[in-house]
């Protein structure tokens, strides 16, 4: 994902809201978002290792991911009968095959299991917030590198003001102070997680040492989630014993002929590392 690539993706998320906005106005999603069921609050276990499994239909870098005709619902509830503590859910139309459908149906799944919905797109207004709210998403995921500091403030606000957690995702070092000059000004507000996501931006490769290097880097006062290159129980020791405390995994497990078995090995090594880590 190019700076142009994000570039793009930001461009058309702004036309989406555009048009959103031409058949549902600010205040009556607003209503909608504010009236319907509180969400599944994120919990984090206690053994310090925590996983955000991914629902992705498509990658702009791997193509089609998972099995065609495969529910979102059946995804999603194996993920959370594995113990993942949020599902992420890609709603990104035109690169990512997502829809905000997609979100709904996970969190209806996911309601019984008490685990929250986090959407994930190229988030450019507090309009697309509410409209993960309304959907039943508990959480967002913020591009840090896309946006200008006022531009996040808005939807760290909207978030903060619908009980929503955010996940600021950082590429690099600078990227990574920005997110906690954030963290830091929203101190005790919703749930802040910072993550790093070891994409190169220029070669779309994932570059799994980026998150040993930048890890010393992120904040301690926020969880530290590692994103991308997480894909065997090695790699999850390996995270563990940099610093973090969780792991969002979306291709490994969609490519997975045993999604939910994975998911498990995953957060299995990486408790274990964490305990190993305490002693």
């Amino acid at each position: 994902m190019s700076g142009a690539f994000l570039d793009e993706m930001a461009d058309a998320s702004r036309e989406r809201v555009r048009a959103a906005k031409q058949t549902r106005s600010e205040a009556a999603l607003e209503l909608e978002a504010r009236q319907s069921p509180a969400p599944p609050r994120l919990r984090l276990d206690r053994s310090g290792f925590d996983l955000i499994a991914e629902v992705k239909l498509r990658s702009p870098a791997a193509g089609r991911l998972g099995p065609r005709g495969e529910e979102v619902a059946a995804r999603v509830t194996a993920y959370a009968r594995a113990g993942a503590a949020a599902i992420s859910v890609l709603t990104e139309p035109s690169r990512f095959d997502g829809s905000l459908e997609h979100l709904a149906s996970a969190a209806r799944a996911l309601a019984p299991h008490a685990v929250p919905a986090m959407r994930k797109d190229f988030l450019v207004d507090p309009y697309q917030v509410l409209e993960a709210r309304a959907a039943g998403a508990g959480g967002v995921l913020v591009i840090v590198r896309m946006l200008s500091r006022s531009a996040i403030e808005a939807l760290l606000a909207c978030a903060g003001s619908l009980g929503l957690f955010v996940l600021l995702e950082a590429f690099d070092a600078r990227d990574i102070e920005l997110a906690r000059e954030l963290i830091e000004a929203h101190a005790g507000a919703n749930p802040l997680l910072a993550g790093v996501n070891c994409r190169d931006l220029a070669t779309l490769q994932v570059l799994p040492q980026r998150l040993l290097e930048l890890a010393p880097l992120l904040p301690a006062g926020a969880p530290r989630v590692a994103e991308s290159g997480v894909a065997t129980a090695a790699d999850a020791r390996q995270i563990v014993a940099a610093g973090y405390q969780l792991a969002l995994v979306g291709g490994a497990l969609m490519q997975a002929d045993d999604p939910q078995g994975l998911a498990g090995a995953l957060l299995a090594a990486g408790r274990a590392a964490a305990k190993a880590k305490d002693t």
